[in-house]
């Protein structure tokens, strides 16, 4: 089979397969044992990754920013463009890359190596749905998981802007904090927050499709394992840009 009747028909089943799992949540009974201890898993390898890596990116967004703007003469915007920068395009981002990194790639491992040992096989004969039993927990833990995440990128990311644009550009926290509040509005957290919650549905259904079609071995879970972060990261992208359009279309900005 060529390789892009091969792509096509990938693609199919990954979208037969998500709807899938989207008719899996109204079934019951609802796992949620198994809901809860995803969530504390991929909550306990995310946090402190992601709180290490929003650091840096709100220190480099605020001294790219601030740089430009200084140029420019709007150095009074910093903190609007830095603050904005960060809660609608790094926060999610941060958030699902981590996420995808190291809660996606454990559930996909997890599932690859269920699927070699026949485990899921054996559910099927028993009369149990695999995707009800271990994919629909697992896309509402990473989902949750990003929301509440997203959240803790977008304080951290913001604190390390202000505090690097204040004592290392000699910014005024006045200022700084003036000008988000002038430009700045809910929607703009809203909107980090619908992009978290889809870019976490998303690495977990990319993640658990690649595990639960394994195959070839412990090669072809790791294989597996690869191609659903590549896969997710690219996805990210692809959604973020397309709610990104959606919002401006949508949403009026302060300002304009």
């Amino acid at each position: 089979m060529s390789a892009p009747v091969t792509a096509v028909r990938a693609t199919g089943e990954f979208f037969a397969f998500c709807l899938d799992t989207l008719r899996g949540l109204g079934r019951r009974p609802v796992q949620v044992r198994e809901f809860v201890q995803q969530a504390w898993f991929i909550s306990s390898v995310s946090i402190l990754p992601a709180a290490l890596v929003s650091i840096p990116f709100g220190a480099v967004i605020a001294l790219q920013l601030g740089s430009l703007v200084r140029q420019l003469g709007a150095q009074s915007f910093t903190g609007a463009a830095s603050v904005l920068a960060v809660v609608r395009e790094a926060g999610p981002i941060v958030t699902a890359l981590i996420i995808a990194g190291a809660g996606g790639s454990a559930i996909c491992a997890d599932l690859g190596s269920r699927k070699i040992r026949e485990e899921l096989d054996a559910m099927q004969v028993l009369g149990i749905d695999p995707i009800q039993r271990l994919v629909v927990p697992r896309v509402l833990a990473s989902m949750l998981v990003a929301v509440l995440l997203n959240g803790l990128v977008s304080v951290v990311g913001v604190t390390g802007g202000y505090l690097f644009n204040v004592v290392l550009q000699g910014g005024t926290p006045g200022a700084y904090l003036a000008s988000f509040q002038a430009l700045g509005q809910l929607p703009d957290l809203l909107v980090g927050e619908v992009k978290a919650l889809l870019f976490g549905a998303a690495a977990a259904l990319v993640a658990s499709y690649k595990g639960m079609t394994a195959r070839g071995g412990p090669k072809g879970v790791g294989d597996a394992v690869n191609q659903s972060v590549v896969i997710t990261f690219m996805l990210l992208f692809a959604l973020n840009f397309l709610v990104t359009a959606v919002y401006f279309q949508v949403v009026p900005q302060k300002g304009s």
